[in-house]
């Protein structure tokens, strides 16, 4: 009965709690980094900086604006860019770290199994698996 216990936990129970954690630190990247909103927003004016153009017709002065503006957006789009794409860096980084603990959790029986198996085999003094690997090679 305890064994059925032990396999319910290791495998229905813990692996529920270990997605569970990781879906909360790929959300938490996802809004730490803003990546939604800054998608939205790449091309708005940096920090809202912003010239108004003028009222009467003037062409240095429209000319001035213009190249004011599109320079604050271009700061902007990079910025924005460059922050995006230390969001993806991290939840890419985090995704892979997560499949890793997840895999190794439910991997983690059956490798204390073979070391089991393995120590067995090297007291008795027996040629193990992992000798029969090393001399092929």
């Amino acid at each position: 009965m305890l064994i059925f216990q032990y396999l319910s936990w290791h495998f229905f129970e813990v692996p529920q709690k270990i997605l569970k954690a990781w879906k909360n630190f790929l959300k938490f990247g996802l809004y730490y980094f803003s990546i939604p909103l800054l998608l939205k927003t790449i091309f708005y004016w940096w920090h809202g900086y912003r010239w108004e153009y003028p009222k009467s017709f003037d062409v240095a002065q429209f000319v001035l604006v213009f190249l004011s503006n599109l320079v604050t957006r271009t700061i902007g789009a990079i910025l924005r860019t460059i922050v995006i794409l230390i969001g993806i860096i991290f939840e890419i980084s985090i995704f892979v770290l997560g499949l890793l603990v997840f895999l190794g959790w439910l991997f983690l029986p059956f490798l204390l199994i073979l070391s089991l198996i393995l120590s067995f085999q090297l007291i008795q003094g027996k040629e193990t698996f992992l000798d029969f690997i090393f001399k092929i090679q």
